[in-house]
């Protein structure tokens, strides 16, 4: 077999690969004498078919498949050989060479690159506790999930809730296809266009409200972007939200079988800490890739591997699109993903080599820890054990999860930190950060 390599960037190889004729007669005659005991062919006994018969009926299928396998396996001869790692599977093109097999196999390889020393990374790492004020507004949060409603004559104010029957109309056209009838709305909870609930306070039982309101311009509608719509309404009953009493029922409600009001907020107090200590585990992971990849800014990624990851970005938003029965810009959307694509096929190149820097390997017993601490936030934390257990892609993500903490520690133990403290409600805001 020859084979020569040609450098066409810094990732891209073209490899001219040629298999002699003699080789592929071999393969081909071996596959026919092996089929020759085999095919049935009328007039003749089972294994007793002529050679020269099998090679007239079977000879140009059979050299099709051998020239298919040969390509597949000459291929990763050749890459062994050459001592060339793809990124992904080649693009095959025959070439015409009288006798033989001659093609040329145009890949990209995986970039080879050397880690910067960690002791130069500044991570920053926050820290934060739950305080009672903290603990005091979970609690009153708890309350307002078991919030009743109690009618009440006077005008609606914020937080109220409205019972309303309306109809909203663009000119003579109705945009809610006919009057709504009983709709519980909570003033201040913006679950209707922008506008449209501050137009209800002060209102009273019976009150019969119209006013204009303008559809914002990027509404999700475009036939109602930008226009402005009629509506009437009519207001069945006020009521304001009664929250539950801080007593023994309250704590039974929510699993202290003794309604022990302490026992209770030690316990929503250890979850705000697990759920704390999750949220710190990440912003501290996210400052460590934040801070691999922007040391690594220089590397290279293969085409192959950001087109498989846009894929996977892209996927989620077509299947919301279909299920509305909507088109989607894929174009824009492209343009939008590529950069977060492009850092995660990165930042996995980097973990890569840091793990097989530091033979690191996935420590089953944290993987059984994170499986458990996943559980416990459930009514039957084994049952959900069990199933992490018996569901290999499901634990193959823990185990993918534990070995970028593995990852994380030790690029912490080598790296300049900076600890940060952050408030528990500031932490726990939702993050814009990329993961």
């Amino acid at each position: 077999m020859q084979v020569s390599v040609e450098t066409i960037s810094e990732l891209n190889r073209k490899m001219t690969v040629h298999v002699p004729e003699d080789k592929i007669r071999e393969q081909v005659t071996s596959r026919l004498r092996s089929l020759a005991g085999k095919v049935k062919i009328d007039g003749f006994r089972p294994g007793k078919v002529p050679q020269s018969l099998v090679e007239k009926r079977f000879g140009a299928s059979v050299r099709e498949e051998v020239l298919a396998d040969m390509i597949q396996s000459s291929f990763f001869d050749a890459i062994r050989a050459e001592k060339l790692n793809p990124a992904g599977g080649p693009l095959i093109t025959p070439q015409e060479s009288g006798e033989g097999l001659s093609y040329v196999a145009d890949f990209e390889v995986m970039p080879e690159f050397v880690l910067l020393p960690l002791d130069v990374l500044e991570v920053k790492r926050l820290v934060s506790e739950v305080t009672e004020e903290d603990l005091d507004g979970m609690v009153l949060r708890l309350r307002e999930q078991r919030k009743t409603w109690q009618e009440v004559s006077r005008p609606a104010a914020i937080e109220d809730r409205l019972i309303i029957s309306f109809e909203g109309k663009v000119g003579d056209e109705s945009i809610t296809n006919g009057r709504v009838e009983d709709l519980p709305v909570v003033l201040g909870s913006n679950q209707l266009i922008p506008g449209f609930e501050n137009n209800l306070v002060g209102a009273t039982r019976d009150s019969k409200l119209s006013f204009d309101l303008p559809f914002p311009q990027d509404y999700g509608n475009e036939k109602l972007a930008g226009k402005i719509a009629q509506f009437t309404v009519d207001v069945t009953k006020v009521e304001e939200g009664v929250l539950p009493e801080l007593n023994a029922d309250f704590a039974k409600a929510y699993g202290i079988e003794d309604g022990d009001l302490e026992t209770l907020r030690t316990d929503i107090k250890a979850n705000m800490e697990r759920e704390m200590n999750r949220a710190l585990q990440t912003r501290t992971k996210n400052s460590v890739m934040e801070q691999l990849f922007d040391r690594h800014s220089s590397l290279s990624v293969p085409r192959v591997l950001v087109d498989q990851e846009l894929t996977q970005l892209l996927a989620p938003y077509k299947q919301a699109a279909q299920k509305r029965n909507q088109g989607i810009d894929e174009a824009g959307l492209t343009e939008r993903l590529e950069p977060v694509a492009k850092r995660r096929v990165a930042l996995g190149l980097i973990l890569n080599k840091l793990i097989e820097t530091n033979r690191l390997s996935v420590d089953p017993k944290r993987v059984r820890a994170a499986v458990e601490d996943l559980a416990t936030s459930y009514e039957h934390p084994e049952h959900v054990v069990s199933w992490y257990y018996s569901n290999r892609e499901q634990l193959k993500q823990v185990e993918s999860m534990v070995l970028e903490e593995q990852v994380v520690e030790v690029v912490l133990a080598k790296a300049k930190i900076t600890d940060e403290k952050i408030s528990f409600k500031d932490l726990m805001q939702p993050s814009q950060e990329n993961n």
